[in-house]
């Protein structure tokens, strides 16, 4: 046998690697796009410009719901990184929604300056409880700057040391998801404390200005509707890229057969902490933003019960599908903002009844019925 003759039979032939998905397909980008037209251009004119006898206007009610849903949203979307695509179920988020919600709280207090109750530069539930000072972890609350460093870094740090301790102890399912809930009651037991310097029960309200703007006014609350809606459009674009990549496979790697992931030789703890102290990050934003649109922050936001809300948006829209869980915070919501008005005492029956329903005849969600009932149609 001739060299070349050995040479053809001992050569590999190149494998073809599969070409990498887009972003968005055609029909993405140009829902994205309607998205971002209606949040930037579509609703700023139908709350400010149109009058407000015209079937056409958009409430001042409407404005504050939507952008109250927008930042839910962002949570139950960070929550689908960690759930959906990791496999790890987080029943404490709402700490991390709570903190950068207090943080930007705080500036907004600041804001008030004199002219609160008791004319003082202090808040006045500390001219209440008889303080003379501001606690040190008040220092930089003055500048927004620093609120807007502390909004990412409070949740972050956190998330990152008790992730940190968790994943290395190899916590998993169910033992995890019960600890990240003891985690925020812990949390809210702590903040309901008067001598922490958070307001105690109350928290804090009664916000005026925002970087010295009056933030009760028509404009104002357009520009922070607008930003959440930005907010939202770009985490959106952000967790698709992430998923999308190598990052994002290791990821799911993790969440369907995390022994194979560590056989393969890839270290499961680097890749479970990063995107569970992205995921906190994310919920800090979404707090920070919701404060001055809500105008309240208090320990409620770190009960159970909000955390848990978290996973049931993301169940209900669809796990693992990214729009999935900003449809079904858009949807519980809604309904919750109907149903807690109309039938008050209904609501938390029909809240499980939901939950329930969706994870025994529903375990794709809301988005995984619609690409099962556009299948149907197809294959038909």
């Amino acid at each position: 046998m001739n060299t070349s003759a050995l040479t053809s039979m001992t050569t590999v032939a190149p494998v073809a690697l599969p070409a990498k998905n887009p972003m968005l397909t055609r029909t993405g980008w140009a829902a994205f796009i309607i998205a971002l037209i209606v949040v930037c251009a579509v609703a700023p004119v139908l709350n400010l410009w149109v009058p407000e006898g015209s079937m056409f206007h958009m409430s001042t009610y409407a404005v504050a719901l939507l952008g109250k849903i927008m930042c839910y949203a962002i949570c139950a979307l960070a929550m689908d990184l960690i759930w959906g695509y990791t496999g790890i179920l987080s029943l404490g988020h709402g700490l991390f929604f709570a903190l950068g919600g207090y943080a930007m709280g705080m500036y907004l207090m600041r804001q008030i300056g004199t002219d609160g109750n008791y004319k003082s530069n202090l808040p006045d539930f500390m001219v209440f409880l008889d303080w003379k000072t501001l606690p040190w972890h008040w220092t930089f609350s003055d500048s927004f700057m620093a609120t807007m460093m502390l909004i990412v870094l409070v949740p972050g740090v956190v998330a990152f040391v008790f992730g940190y301790f968790a994943f290395r102890s190899r916590i998993k399912g169910v033992y995890f998801s019960i600890i990240t809930q003891a985690m925020t009651f812990a949390a809210m037991l702590l903040f309901f404390r008067n001598e922490t310097g958070f307001g105690g029960n109350n928290g804090f309200t009664d916000f005026k200005r925002i970087l010295d703007i009056p933030i009760a006014t028509p404009p104002m609350r357009m520009v922070l509707f607008v930003l959440t809606g930005l907010t939202l459009l770009g985490f959106f674009l952000f967790a698709r890229w992430l998923i999308s990549s190598k990052f994002g496979r290791v990821l799911q790697a993790i969440r369907d057969a995390e022994t194979r992931v560590m056989f393969s030789g890839y270290n499961p703890i680097g890749f479970k902490l990063t995107i569970w102290t992205i995921s906190a990050i994310m919920c800090g934003v979404a707090g920070a933003l919701y404060v001055p649109q809500v105008g309240i922050i208090n320990p409620g936001e770190m009960s159970p019960a909000n955390s848990i809300e978290i996973a049931i948006w993301a169940a209900v829209g669809g796990r693992a599908t990214l729009v999935g869980p900003i449809v079904g915070a858009f949807v519980v919501n809604g309904a919750k903002s109907w149903l807690t008005v109309a039938y008050p005492e209904f609501w938390l029956y029909v809240l499980g009844a939901l939950f329930i329903a969706v994870t025994l005849f529903l375990p794709q969600g809301i988005v995984g019925l619609v690409k099962k009932w556009k299948g149907s149609r197809h294959d038909a």
